[in-house]
């Protein structure tokens, strides 16, 4: 009985991680008006902005609600961030944390 509960919990946790997981390729397609401050490999050529490529995703995702938000002002990224749902942020905060 004990293993019985034991990997019905696995499937379990197995089946909700993966119902809450990210879409990197959603992502991906998201983040083309990225390209033009942060490059499209999430590698800025411009000094001022800053390079997303690897950074961790719960960072990436608090600095675009924070923008959104208003918590974090910039007039440029509080407007690219602005129409970007939940889901939207997670899948374009998934797709530069997955980039080298």
């Amino acid at each position: 009985m004990k293993k019985i509960i034991a990997l019905s919990t696995m499937l379990f946790t197995s089946v909700a991680f993966n119902a809450n997981a990210a879409d990197i390729a959603a992502g991906k397609a998201k983040s083309a008006t990225c390209a033009a401050c942060h490059g499209a490999n999430g590698i800025s050529m411009i000094p001022m902005y800053p390079n997303l490529a690897g950074q961790k995703v719960a960072y990436l995702e608090k600095q675009l609600r924070d923008f959104k938000s208003g918590a974090r002002k910039d007039p440029v990224m509080s407007a690219m961030a602005m129409p970007l749902s939940e889901e939207d942020i997670k899948n374009v905060s998934a797709y530069f944390a997955s980039l080298k």
